[in-house]
């Protein structure tokens, strides 16, 4: 994995979501960077990870992730939210927080769980990337911005971004769709000993907004906020209104041990 860090003060990871890297976070690191040190991690098969062929798999990279950048605020975007919620979920004592951006325990809908999307949609766009993988690429940034109050201009920030570190691997795309359709973390969010802020975006179509709220209230003093004008990508269409909520949440947490180390 490749980590970039940037900033000064307490520690703060993010981790981007399918197919993008931590460039994306550039609106967050703008109003954030003065008063955190920021730690942007690209997956790997990402960025400027993306000839690192290791797996996607959420427990042994949240393993290498709490040891490289040990005593953070964790916050993790869509896909990337699994790989925060391990951290969070199997380190309580290495994390001080966890932030989820329309990042849910399960992405599918299911008998007991409406607020996701079909069961087919990851399948097929695994089906798709064989055929047409820049296409099937711009596709899903286009659903991605779809329901933002600003989707024209937040498709435009995505497409000119999106590929600035390279195009991901298509091994790992693979890997993250098959993430995404399996993963079902509801079970074990009742234990989660951490404190935990879920942001969603009200028009997400990838993301059901229903699905924020379900989630935090499993999780021992989990905290949603909904924003009513934002979609998928909320820290793009309301950067402000997330670098305030991260910043709040963050401030009140208690601070990390003397011991602690910030990189």
């Amino acid at each position: 994995m490749h980590v970039q860090t940037l900033g000064s003060g307490p520690a703060l990871a993010l981790i981007h979501g399918w197919a993008m890297h931590g460039g994306l976070f550039a609106p967050l690191v703008e109003r954030l960077a003065d008063d955190y040190t920021l730690h942007l991690i690209d997956l790997p098969g990402h960025g400027y990870a993306r000839d690192d062929d290791t797996p996607l798999d959420p427990a042994p990279l949240a393993n290498e992730l709490v040891a490289r950048v040990p005593d953070a605020v964790w916050l993790g975007w869509s896909l990337g939210g699994q790989f925060a919620l391990r951290a969070a979920l199997d380190h309580p004592r290495r994390v001080r927080g966890l932030v989820m951006i329309a990042s849910s325990p399960r992405f599918v809908t299911g008998e007991d769980w409406p607020h996701g999307v079909s069961p087919s949609l990851f399948r097929d766009f695994g089906e798709a990337l064989q055929r047409d993988f820049r296409g099937t690429l711009e596709g899903f940034l286009a659903l991605e911005a779809l329901g933002s109050p600003s989707a024209q201009d937040e498709l435009r920030k995505l497409r000119s971004q999106a590929f600035e570190r390279g195009e991901p691997a298509e091994h790992a795309l693979q890997e993250g769709l098959r993430l995404l359709d399996t993963i079902d973390a509801r079970a074990e969010l009742p234990r989660l000993a951490v404190p935990s802020l879920w942001i969603s975006g009200r028009r997400d179509r990838l993301v059901p907004a229903g699905a924020m709220p379900a989630a935090a209230a499993l999780a021992p003093g989990g905290r949603s906020v909904v924003l009513d004008r934002a979609g998928h990508a909320p820290f793009l269409s309301a950067a402000e209104q997330v670098a305030q909520l991260v910043d709040a949440f963050a401030s009140a947490l208690p601070p990390a041990g003397p011991s602690s180390s910030t990189t």
